[in-house]
């Protein structure tokens, strides 16, 4: 019997996979280390707003990524 039907086992690996891609977009668009557009941004108000929450982005990233390889592991088993 498994834990969680495999309709919706996929239907919420689909849908944490798309909010993966928008957190590592959050995160990559947040980060200063990139040369050339830290030196840019910094000096604008809205990016510092932006790049206040860089670490919640970092959160729900990891967040994501974790209940995504849960779930497909949940669902789907490990793969041999």
């Amino acid at each position: 019997m498994a834990l969680i039907p495999l309709w919706l086992a996929t239907k919420l690996a689909f849908v944490l996979g798309i909010t993966n891609i928008i957190g590592i977009f959050l995160v990559l668009l947040s980060c200063r280390c990139i040369p050339g557009l830290a030196m840019r941004l910094t000096q604008n108000q809205k990016y510092m707003s932006f790049y206040r929450y860089h670490c919640y982005y970092w959160w729900f990233f990891l967040g994501s990524v974790a209940m995504h390889a849960i779930l497909a592991i949940v669902a789907f088993g490990i793969p041999v």
